[in-house]
């Protein structure tokens, strides 16, 4: 490692020993006391603008962030609120080390996230819940707090979570009375109204209501728009009583325009010579990627005693997605009479045009239900003098996958009805179809996977400075997958089913050492476990004629692992009003799936694949004084491949063999020469990211404050020299609120101050989606 390397592990290592120091000279400070379920300090009751959050909602961590050995950044509604993040995507832009792709499924379709290297778009949860449906988390009106675990994570989201898990949860009932009406406008049409009530109806039952209703276009682009509505009513019956009900339910529609962003191709610069940077590629008056949302929980509690309670929650969750894209993927004839490839154009293309191809017209139907109960007990109890705080719990899990796809720039017979699309204008794209459309299906998918887990986990308090926080989880996952071709005349011929079974254990173990009760040293060391089927939506991958030839089949392959290391500290302070925290990890996964290239197994996927990513997290969350907050995180990723060639292909360089699979001309298998991407850094993974959100609370009531996002560059692709980068970029974000005391209160936000011009999301294909340019929102409310 050099020695640029090593100066973020020395700064961490500082940090931690600098933590240590900080927490001695504030040790008589207040100490959080947990409360039942609840965490609280003498500051934070009744703060309603309070930054640092005490703990994970999970019953499965069963102590205080504070000493918790693990790195979880979790953003308090307060920090959603008062920089106005309405998405998931803006949220998490706020969380370095995390990146995005432009778009799944032919362009603006589902959440594509990249946590610390990895791939985090099967680590979703919604109150500790899986939510694996292909779907853009559009709005934030229903979230109380979302939590970011890093690192491989396993043993307490469940199969997969090799990077980490982003965990979205749900606001419930309080016991006090409390509404808020808000209304806001702003640039890009803008208009967004929402409403938060908590009604106590009754000395046991209070009820809540959110409910939003929202439209904006994006600043600096020329189309594309955001249209959704939502309501989420809840009740808690027993609310402060040793058992309690709670019914949640939730309800969401989108009318959204896919954003599929601009041609791009970084050896020519990046954004495409005379594209337009807020031009839309696409066809106006067809595109459309709609969605619809229904959740629904029930939430059981009962309090044995001040040491033993139990609760169970029960989720229904159904998802439908409708969308038809257009992406800007075929020929672009440059102004230069040049193809992005360099060679001249064809004859007849015009300079300056673009000539549509590829996945024009694509149409898909998705359709996800998901059924979730998970039992947990909670005990606090002695053995020997050694203090307990036990989870044990289990949980079952079954998903149905629908897809049924196909495309719409069809005739009703189902021929196209213009083999050509007309070219569109590169530098000032403004079409439309006008064709005829009919949707006409050429494939279907269903999938099906059910999951039993148990697990157990404990923090052992051995002594007042030493702890022990560990736990452990089998699982069963079995999963079933078929994709079906379907003829233009709708008959259809079904695909091979595809099943499998897996076995999965999973661990994490953390040592804490307290050197006073307001701070924590700790190190640990996890793992994570991802079935052969990671998905209801893929199945094990297409067998092909060379697979069956050779008696294997791709749902033989054995399941991946990989493992975390990680060592840190956190430290309260300010009266337990500010948490800072540092760590040094490392993010090893240990085999994935990739091409053996060997005959004697019908090419079969094998998993020798092997990546690391070694890092440095720090953080600062909460008040530093009564009138001033901040949340603040900075992550160094140092990335690296360690094995991207078969075991076979590193012991035969070179060799090759005609394949089986019919193809004309016949395909030649070979192997590479050498490991082409082994020591390059991993794609999509910056060296550098951070961002910090500040506010500070003037005299006379005014509240300024100050923000960036900063995400250094990363590789596009890794398997060739010169490497293709995403160049960095930075944003900065002005916020000012007053609060009057009828209960009145004004808000404005303006983001990318300076319009910055990046790019946000960067396929490999040809097209990235830009950032959003400078934008303004006056949110007004009203609290009573």
């Amino acid at each position: 490692m050099s020695a640029i390397r090593t100066i973020p592990s020395s700064l961490a290592l500082g940090c931690v020993s600098a933590l240590a120091f900080a927490g001695g000279a504030q040790a008589q400070q207040a100490e959080p006391q947990r409360l039942g379920s609840a965490t609280v300090t003498s500051t934070a009751i009744d703060d309603e603008d309070a930054v640092k959050v005490e703990e994970a909602e999970s019953p499965k961590y069963t102590q205080p962030l504070l000493d918790i050995p693990q790195t979880i950044t979790v953003l308090s509604n307060t920090t959603i609120r008062q920089q106005n993040l309405l998405t998931l995507r803006e949220a998490l832009t706020t969380i370095p080390g995390i990146t995005f792709g432009a778009g799944e499924g032919g362009g603006g379709y589902g959440d594509s996230i990249n946590l610390r290297g990895q791939s985090a778009n099967n680590d979703l949860q919604i109150d500790g819940v899986r939510d694996s449906a292909q779907y853009n988390r559009s709005d934030t009106f229903n979230l109380e707090q979302i939590e970011v675990v890093n690192g491989a994570n396993s043993v307490f989201a469940g199969s997969g979570s090799i990077g980490g898990t982003i965990n979205l949860i749900t606001k419930r009932p309080r016991a006090d009375d409390l509404t808020i009406v808000s209304g806001g406008i702003g640039t890009a049409d803008y208009y967004r109204g929402t409403i938060d009530s908590n009604v106590r109806v009754a000395e046991n039952i209070a009820v809540r209501l959110n409910a939003m209703v929202h439209h904006n276009e994006f600043a600096d682009r020329d189309f594309e728009s955001s249209e959704r509505w939502g309501v989420a009513p809840s009740v808690t019956f027993g609310i402060d009583g040793p058992t309690s009900v709670t019914l949640l339910y939730q309800h969401q529609e989108d009318e959204n325009t896919p954003v599929y962003g601009v041609p791009y191709y970084p050896a020519l610069g990046g954004l495409l010579p005379g594209a337009d940077y807020g031009g839309y590629y696409g066809y106006k008056d067809i595109d459309r990627q709609d969605q619809k949302i229904d959740l629904a929980t029930a939430i059981v509690e009962h309090q044995f005693s001040d040491t033993l309670s139990v609760r169970n929650l029960f989720r229904l969750s159904h998802i439908d997605a409708d969308i038809l894209v257009n992406p800007p993927q075929g020929a672009f004839c440059l102004a230069s009479g040049t193809l992005t490839s360099g060679a001249r154009c064809d004859a007849g293309q015009v300079p300056g045009t673009f000539y549509p191809s590829g996945p024009r017209g694509t149409t898909r139907f998705t359709e996800t239900e998901l059924l979730y109960n998970q039992l947990d007990l909670m005990a606090q109890f002695d053995t020997g003098g050694v203090q307990h705080n036990l989870t044990f719990g289990a949980a079952y899990t079954t998903e149905d996958y629908r897809l049924d796809s196909g495309n719409s720039l069809r005739n009703p017979g189902g021929a196209l009805p213009n083999p050509v699309l007309p070219p569109i204008s590169i530098a000032d794209p403004d079409a439309v179809y006008g064709g005829p459309v009919n949707f006409i299906r050429n494939s279907r998918q269903r999938g099906t996977t059910s999951n039993i887990a148990v697990y157990l986990f404990d923090a052992v308090v051995l002594s007042e400075q030493f702890e022990i926080n560990g736990g452990v989880r089998w699982e069963h996952n079995d999963a079933t997958f078929r994709a079906d071709a379907v003829s233009t005349a709708g008959a259809i011929t079904p695909g091979v089913v595809q099943e499998t079974e897996d076995d999965l254990f999973s661990y994490r173990i953390g040592a804490v050492f307290k050197p006073v009760p307001n701070a924590s040293l700790y190190a640990a060391y996890g793992n994570s476990r991802t079935p052969t089927s990671s998905s209801v939506r893929g199945g094990c991958g297409t067998a092909t004629v060379e697979n069956v030839l050779a008696g294997t089949e791709p749902c033989g392959v054995n399941p991946q692992e990989a493992v975390n290391y990680e060592i840190g500290g956190k430290v309260d302070l300010f009266d337990a009003g500010l948490q800072l925290t540092a760590a040094l990890f490392r993010n090893e996964r240990t085999n994935y799936p990739l091409a053996s290239n060997d005959p004697s197994i019908g090419n079969l996927q094998v998993n020798d694949g092997r990546n690391r990513v070694d890092g440095v997290a720090l953080g600062a969350a909460g008040r530093i004084t009564p009138e001033w907050t901040i949340f603040a995180n900075y992550t160094y990723l140092d990335s690296e491949v360690l094995q991207s060639t078969s075991n076979y292909c590193l012991a035969n360089p070179g060799s090759s063999y005609i394949s089986p699979n019919p193809t004309n001309p016949p395909t030649r298998v070979t192997c590479p020469l050498t490991d082409t991407q082994a020591d390059n850094p991993l794609t999509n993974t910056p060296e550098h990211s951070g961002s910090l959100f500040t506010t500070y609370t003037l005299p006379f009531g005014l509240q300024v404050g100050y923000g960036f996002t900063y995400q250094g560059s990363f590789l596009l692709t890794n398997t060739a020299t010169p490497f293709v980068k995403a160049e960095d970029w930075m944003t900065h974000r002005f916020y000012v609120a007053y609060t009057m005391d009828n209960g009145l209160a004004a808000q404005l936000n303006v983001q990318n101050v300076f319009e910055e011009r990046y790019f946000t999301g960067i396929r490999n294909n040809g097209w990235a989606t830009p950032g959003e340019g400078r934008s303004a929102v006056l949110t007004v409310s009203y609290s009573y």
